[in-house]
């Protein structure tokens, strides 16, 4: 982690927009330009053809894929680059996040406010979820960058104050607060905020602030993978630990 670096990418990303403060002026997202000129900086390593993809870096044997959105497609992509090459998933999630209001008739921006939510790791659950049919691999590393975000938005939503149903301009990335690098199945833990042992979802849901869905799905893929284990009941609910520590009371 290398915030010099990071903010230098981010103003050579910003510096090819075609408006001077280079929101919204780009033909690709700002936070995805801004991570692929952080990680590779050498522009003949960028957007390189494999296959029937695009990597947006490769170097090499190793591709780097940056995925700002759903991993849906990443699951045709994965399987064909993993046959010849080691490949790090990026996926960059919010930490703390101000947002500013444009006006898309004047152009008028207003004063930024910060947001009251600060992210977590476990904010990746859901995501995750969906490779699990490809974890654990040799050749495969997900790495999870918390970002601090300026969001962007324009005026234009169906509310009275024109802000629900609002459409994003852009999010311009100012730091990375943490990094988390998952390997091995081991990685993934620590993904999981303290918690009670044994644990519920419903403790997971309350420690992470995630949602149920983004608990269960996080219980479901540390389970796959043996970093939890079912211990027990609670009521109706179903009690989970550390695989290691179960093993360590054995």
């Amino acid at each position: 982690m290398d915030n010099k670096l990071f903010l230098k990418a981010r103003e050579q990303v910003l510096g090819a927009g075609t408006e001077p403060n280079g929101i919204g002026t780009l033909g690709e997202k700002t936070l995805h330009a801004v991570l692929k000129q952080y990680l590779e900086p050498e522009r003949q390593y960028q957007e390189v053809p494999v296959g029937g993809f695009v990597a947006d870096i490769k170097r090499d044997r190793r591709i780097i894929e940056i995925q700002t959105r759903s991993f849906d497609r990443l699951l045709k992509k994965l399987p064909e680059l993993l046959q010849e090459h080691d490949v790090t998933v990026v996926y960059p999630l919010p930490h703390r996040k101000t947002l500013s209001w444009i006006d898309p008739e004047t152009g008028e921006t207003t004063k930024a406010r910060r947001s009251p939510k600060t992210g977590t790791p476990a904010d990746a659950f859901r995501e995750l979820y969906k490779l699990r049919p490809l974890f654990p691999h040799s050749g495969l590393t997900i790495h999870i960058m918390m970002i601090d975000l300026e969001e962007y938005r324009y005026l234009n939503g169906w509310s009275y104050d024109k802000k629900r149903g609002s459409s994003r301009c852009d999010c311009l990335p100012s730091q990375i607060a943490a990094e988390y690098m998952l390997c091995i199945p081991q990685d993934f833990a620590q993904l999981l905020p303290p918690l009670p042992k044994p644990f519920l979802v419903k403790d997971l849901m309350k420690a992470a602030r995630i949602s149920q869905r983004a608990a269960s799905c996080g219980v479901a893929l540390l389970r796959a993978l043996g970093v939890i284990r079912q211990c027990g009941t609670q009521g109706r609910a179903y009690c989970y630990e550390l695989a290691e520590e179960e093993e360590n009371h054995g």
